[in-house]
């Protein structure tokens, strides 16, 4: 089992082996807040034994980075430990939470994924302190922004700034430990713009926890969001090229491997662009 590491004073980040997923606790003299859950009610009680282990208090608030399962699923255990506390997230989130979890648990239920039986087990808890712009959270001796800075890996990404200790939890809107992950509810045109409000967020010592691996730096993001500029503008070049989009992804010249997360940036990209942007097909 992992331990919480602390990156910042009384701000701990354990990174679980499944789905190499990041779950982060900020301490205050009003108890703990945790950023995203792990992937299910298990692995969510889990997370809990490990703050127990911990020692710095209880668990008074939950934050949903996203609505994904590796992100959300585990709410459930938190209600059991407290059967009242808040669970914070954007609105979309909880919206796609509460229309998509089913349908992920059954994809699940169709897999051989180790985890499968308590994936399908898990009760779906949706978020209900929801917000569509920022909110604050006052922890007493400090206090936590949750900011949705636009749409990006989904519609309801937030990010959460401690501003004491300059940490900036970018769920995975960022990700160091693979490319951030590119799925049909992204959104490939408005990435880029929402991490330039990531940035502007962020100084040159900003401490950065992705929602995979290890933390990165204010650079390091900046080179992620290069990287998918270049993306966002190689699908509308294609695309107003008349390239048909079942051609786009071996025809493109891209920053990464040419892989689902390329695939997907195509497929969403054709889809969000207007006819003015697309030309007929080149024979």
């Amino acid at each position: 089992m992992p331990d919480f590491q602390e990156v910042a004073h009384r701000v701990w980040v354990a990174r679980y082996e499944w789905a190499d997923a990041n779950v982060t606790a900020i301490g205050s003299d009003r108890g703990l807040v945790v950023v995203d859950t792990h992937g299910s009610t298990a692995a969510g009680r889990a997370v809990l034994h490990d703050l127990r282990r911990l020692g710095a208090g209880p668990v008074t608030a939950v934050v949903n980075t996203h609505w994904h399962w590796d992100h959300s699923f585990g709410n459930a255990a938190f209600r059991e430990e407290t059967p009242d506390v808040p669970i914070h997230a954007h609105e979309d989130a909880a919206a796609l939470l509460a229309d998509k979890g089913a349908s992920m648990q059954s994809r699940f239920a169709e897999s051989d994924d180790p985890h499968r039986d308590d994936v399908v087990a898990t009760e779906l808890v949706i978020p209900d302190h929801t917000f569509s712009s920022t909110r604050v959270l006052d922890l007493g001796d400090r206090s936590v922004e949750l900011v949705f800075p636009g749409r990006g890996h989904t519609s309801g990404d937030l990010v959460v700034r401690v501003p004491d200790v300059d940490v900036m939890l970018a769920g995975d809107l960022v990700e160091e430990s693979a490319k951030p992950w590119i799925g049909l509810d992204s959104y490939v045109f408005d990435w880029p713009g929402s991490l330039d409000l990531v940035v502007a967020m962020t100084t040159a010592t900003t401490v950065v926890v992705p929602g995979h691996g290890v933390p990165v730096d204010r650079e390091f993001v900046d080179t992620q969001r290069d990287e998918l500029v270049a993306i966002a503008e190689t699908v509308r070049m294609l695309a107003g090229s008349g390239v048909p989009a079942d051609r786009a992804v071996a025809e493109g010249e891209w920053p990464w491997e040419r892989d689902e997360r390329i695939a997907n940036a195509v497929t969403r990209g054709y889809a969000e662009l207007p006819p003015s942007g697309r030309s007929l097909p080149l024979a």
